[in-house]
């Protein structure tokens, strides 16, 4: 039987690298969905959400495929830090994060083909290094900053902000691995280093 074509829905070039990685073929297909804030939300519900609604929409599109959704945030003192909005925000946050965990939450929604949708959340502690607003400027310059939730990239430069995680690395990157690997099989496929096949 014929694996459907892999499609991630998000424009993330973090999740394309991960999905290369993996050595998975796959379509990008930007899902173009309202990210506003709903009052009350908790950040794993939030994340879920829109992971899902953001596999939904490119599912719309190309309903003969697996699509593939992620959302992430920053979490600290019960505050979701999303994208800054400007260098100035990002420096703010950063030195917000400085010498402090922080929590980095990813959803994550498959969309098989016939419409049915699997989900999760995946959750990993961050602990940032102490860090001086000049080196924190520094950091900013680099313009690493500017597309990603929390203000920085572990798998960039902003690796030399971090001085430990707790939890799934990839989270933090924005697509959990193992719940994908797992996510595919609770919808009838496993991942074989390089492919996807049909569980027997």
């Amino acid at each position: 039987m014929n694996v459907p074509t892999l499609v991630l829905a998000s424009a993330s070039p973090r999740r394309t690298v991960l999905l290369d990685m993996l050595g998975l073929a796959h379509e990008v297909v930007h899902a173009n969905v309202d990210e506003t804030l709903v009052p009350g939300e908790s950040a794993a519900a939030q994340v879920e959400r829109l992971a899902c609604a953001k596999a939904l929409a490119v599912a719309d599109l190309r309903p003969d495929a697996i699509v593939l959704g992620a959302d992430t945030v920053v979490v600290l003192d019960g505050q979701l830090l999303g994208k800054p909005a400007s260098r100035q925000d990002a420096l703010a946050t950063l030195l917000r994060l400085a010498g402090r965990d922080h929590m980095v939450l990813s959803g994550i929604a498959l969309v098989s083909p016939g419409g049915i949708v699997y989900s999760a959340v995946s959750t990993t502690r961050v602990t940032f290094r102490t860090l001086h607003e000049d080196l924190a400027r520094r950091y900013v310059s680099t313009g690493e900053v500017l597309d990603k939730a929390g203000s920085y990239g572990i798998q960039g430069l902003g690796a030399a902000l971090i001085e430990s995680i707790e939890g799934d690395y990839f989270t933090v990157v924005g697509l959990p691995v193992p719940e994908f690997l797992r996510l595919l099989e609770r919808a009838g496929w496993r991942y074989t280093f390089g492919a996807i096949e049909t569980l027997d």
